[in-house]
């Protein structure tokens, strides 16, 4: 489908990179959505709490928020729309989240949706599995978590177990409160 700046919404599929299964969901934004937005979405949408800095890799690209205190070549997202990025169909963009943790997601535009009326407020349609928990050391001290609470007679079960509350379902999705969540954002 061709693109129709500002009467649009797109459908994009984000999913936490290297996450086996897959972790990821499927929203719907206007085209017209600034990056800032964008970010907040996809912070509600997995199931993070913001709690770190962030960037978007676009065709090679650093976006996000810069910091005069440590000059790097990020360029200032905010007043960058969805629609200045993406033009076509299955195109991809990068997000990084947690650059400690590297929180590494794909963004794939699935399809361009036309508009009829006003836009709608950004909506999950879908997704499959938890989000891991924050400051869990990336994908791969998450696979070390889950791995650790399965085990009782491991010898950091009891110590992670109270880290994470005992409440780690990585099955768990919740579409409602995902969308719950999005419409707090307005």
């Amino acid at each position: 489908m061709a693109k129709l700046n500002g009467r649009c919404d797109y459908q994009l599929k984000i999913t936490l990179s290297r996450s086996r299964p897959p972790i990821w969901r499927r929203v719907i934004v206007p085209d017209t959505m600034l990056l800032p937005e964008f970010h907040k979405v996809i912070q509600s949408a997995m199931g993070w709490e913001d709690y770190h800095l962030h960037e978007f890799n676009i065709g090679g690209r650093r976006f996000g928020v810069p910091d005069l205190d440590w000059p790097t070549e990020v360029i200032n997202e905010s007043g960058v729309m969805l629609n200045q990025i993406f033009s076509a169909e299955k195109q991809k963009i990068g997000y990084l989240y947690d650059f400690g943790d590297s929180w590494e997601h794909a963004i794939l535009l699935e399809k361009i949706l036309p508009r009829i009326g006003v836009a709608l407020p950004p909506r999950c349609v879908t997704g499959k599995r938890a989000c891991p928990p924050e400051d869990c050391g990336g994908i791969y001290g998450y696979y070390h978590l889950l791995d650790v609470l399965e085990d009782p007679q491991h010898p950091e079960h009891e110590s992670l177990a109270e880290w994470a509350d005992d409440e780690i379902d990585p099955e768990y999705f919740d579409l409602t409160l995902i969308n719950t969540r999005l419409a707090s954002l307005e």
